[in-house]
Protein backbone atom coordinates (compact mmCIF):
# COMPACT_ATOMS: atom_id res chain seq x y z
CA UNK A 1 0.00 0.00 0.00
CA UNK A 2 2.74 2.74 0.78
CA UNK A 3 4.33 1.99 -2.42
CA UNK A 4 0.94 2.51 -4.31
CA UNK A 5 0.55 6.04 -2.59
CA UNK A 6 4.14 7.01 -3.35
CA UNK A 7 3.68 6.50 -6.76
CA UNK A 8 0.65 8.54 -6.38
CA UNK A 9 1.78 11.03 -4.33
CA UNK A 10 4.73 11.67 -6.90
CA UNK A 11 2.89 11.66 -9.90
CA UNK A 12 0.24 14.05 -8.60
CA UNK A 13 3.90 16.24 -7.94
CA UNK A 14 4.84 15.43 -11.28
CA UNK A 15 1.83 16.99 -12.79
CA UNK A 16 1.31 19.90 -11.19
CA UNK A 17 4.83 20.86 -12.07
CA UNK A 18 4.35 19.83 -15.24
CA UNK A 19 0.90 21.63 -15.51
CA UNK A 20 3.23 24.96 -14.06
CA UNK A 21 5.82 24.63 -16.76
CA UNK A 22 3.67 23.95 -19.78
CA UNK A 23 0.25 26.25 -18.89
CA UNK A 24 0.90 28.55 -16.31
CA UNK A 25 4.59 29.55 -16.91
CA UNK A 26 4.11 30.51 -20.69
CA UNK A 27 0.34 31.79 -19.91
CA UNK A 28 2.34 34.08 -17.07
CA UNK A 29 4.67 35.44 -19.68
CA UNK A 30 2.23 36.16 -21.84
CA UNK A 31 1.14 39.29 -19.80
CA UNK A 32 3.49 42.32 -19.25
CA UNK A 33 6.41 42.45 -16.74
CA UNK A 34 4.22 43.88 -14.16
CA UNK A 35 0.89 42.13 -14.63
CA UNK A 36 3.40 38.64 -14.46
CA UNK A 37 5.03 39.64 -11.16
CA UNK A 38 2.07 40.26 -9.68
CA UNK A 39 0.59 36.79 -11.05
CA UNK A 40 3.80 35.10 -10.05
CA UNK A 41 3.63 35.92 -5.91
CA UNK A 42 0.91 34.26 -4.82
CA UNK A 43 0.92 31.44 -7.56
CA UNK A 44 4.10 30.57 -6.15
CA UNK A 45 3.47 30.84 -2.29
CA UNK A 46 0.40 28.02 -3.80
CA UNK A 47 2.34 25.87 -5.01
CA UNK A 48 5.00 25.76 -2.51
CA UNK A 49 3.18 25.16 -0.10
CA UNK A 50 1.15 21.89 -2.30
CA UNK A 51 4.49 20.66 -4.18
CA UNK A 52 6.66 21.14 -0.84
CA UNK A 53 3.98 19.15 1.15
CA UNK A 54 3.72 16.59 -1.72
CA UNK A 55 7.16 15.86 -1.87
CA UNK A 56 7.40 15.08 1.72
CA UNK A 57 4.37 12.63 1.90
CA UNK A 58 5.82 10.78 -1.23
CA UNK A 59 9.38 10.40 -0.14
CA UNK A 60 7.95 9.72 3.68
CA UNK A 61 5.96 7.04 1.53
CA UNK A 62 8.38 5.86 -0.81
CA UNK A 63 10.79 5.00 2.66
CA UNK A 64 8.22 3.30 3.94
CA UNK A 65 7.85 0.80 1.12
CA UNK A 66 11.52 0.24 1.04
CA UNK A 67 11.28 -0.43 4.93
CA UNK A 68 8.59 -2.97 4.05
CA UNK A 69 10.23 -4.56 0.60
CA UNK A 70 13.66 -3.94 0.80
CA UNK A 71 13.45 -3.10 -2.96
CA UNK A 72 15.93 -0.10 -3.76
CA UNK A 73 14.08 1.45 -6.00
CA UNK A 74 11.60 2.86 -3.32
CA UNK A 75 14.64 3.86 -1.96
CA UNK A 76 15.84 5.90 -5.19
CA UNK A 77 12.26 6.91 -5.79
CA UNK A 78 12.30 8.79 -2.53
CA UNK A 79 15.77 10.49 -2.97
CA UNK A 80 14.39 12.01 -6.12
CA UNK A 81 11.54 13.12 -4.88
CA UNK A 82 12.99 14.54 -2.15
CA UNK A 83 15.56 15.96 -4.10
CA UNK A 84 13.30 18.50 -4.71
CA UNK A 85 13.75 20.20 -1.26
CA UNK A 86 17.61 20.98 -1.44
CA UNK A 87 16.42 22.24 -5.31
CA UNK A 88 14.66 24.11 -3.84
CA UNK A 89 16.32 25.94 -1.39
CA UNK A 90 19.80 25.88 -2.92
CA UNK A 91 19.07 26.58 -6.31
CA UNK A 92 15.89 27.99 -7.28
CA UNK A 93 15.25 30.27 -3.77
CA UNK A 94 17.69 32.54 -4.65
CA UNK A 95 16.07 33.71 -7.89
CA UNK A 96 12.67 33.26 -5.83
CA UNK A 97 14.32 36.23 -3.13
CA UNK A 98 15.38 38.68 -6.01
CA UNK A 99 11.87 38.50 -7.74
CA UNK A 100 10.24 38.71 -4.16
CA UNK A 101 12.30 42.12 -3.53
CA UNK A 102 11.42 43.40 -7.23
CA UNK A 103 7.32 42.99 -6.23
CA UNK A 104 8.48 45.48 -3.25
CA UNK A 105 10.11 47.46 -5.56
CA UNK A 106 8.01 47.03 -8.58
CA UNK A 107 8.96 45.35 -11.85
CA UNK A 108 11.72 46.81 -13.29
CA UNK A 109 14.12 45.87 -16.48
CA UNK A 110 15.04 42.43 -14.60
CA UNK A 111 11.43 41.32 -14.23
CA UNK A 112 11.53 39.80 -17.36
CA UNK A 113 14.75 37.62 -17.24
CA UNK A 114 14.10 36.66 -13.50
CA UNK A 115 10.69 35.01 -14.49
CA UNK A 116 11.77 33.29 -17.70
CA UNK A 117 15.17 31.99 -15.37
CA UNK A 118 12.79 30.89 -12.72
CA UNK A 119 10.50 29.01 -15.30
CA UNK A 120 13.86 27.32 -16.42
CA UNK A 121 14.97 26.02 -12.77
CA UNK A 122 11.39 25.48 -11.84
CA UNK A 123 11.56 22.76 -15.08
CA UNK A 124 14.54 20.75 -12.93
CA UNK A 125 11.81 19.93 -10.24
CA UNK A 126 9.10 18.58 -12.90
CA UNK A 127 12.06 16.49 -14.28
CA UNK A 128 13.00 15.07 -10.48
CA UNK A 129 9.67 14.40 -9.81
CA UNK A 130 8.79 12.49 -13.39
CA UNK A 131 11.94 10.42 -12.73
CA UNK A 132 10.30 9.97 -8.82
CA UNK A 133 7.42 8.90 -10.74
CA UNK A 134 8.77 6.30 -13.39
CA UNK A 135 11.20 4.63 -10.66
CA UNK A 136 7.87 4.11 -8.26
CA UNK A 137 5.99 2.91 -11.36
CA UNK A 138 8.71 0.56 -11.89
CA UNK A 139 9.28 -0.52 -8.23
CA UNK A 140 5.17 -1.14 -8.10
CA UNK A 141 5.68 -3.82 -11.03
CA UNK A 142 5.10 -7.22 -9.99
CA UNK A 143 8.16 -9.56 -9.27
CA UNK A 144 9.05 -11.95 -12.59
Amino acid sequence: MFGLLALLSAAIFFGAAIYINLAEQPARLALDDRAALIQWGPAYKRGFAMQASLAVLSGLLGLAAWWDHGDMLWLLGAAFILANWPYTLFVIMPVNHRLEATMVDGANGETRKLLVQWGKLHAGRSVLGGVAAFVFFLANLPSA
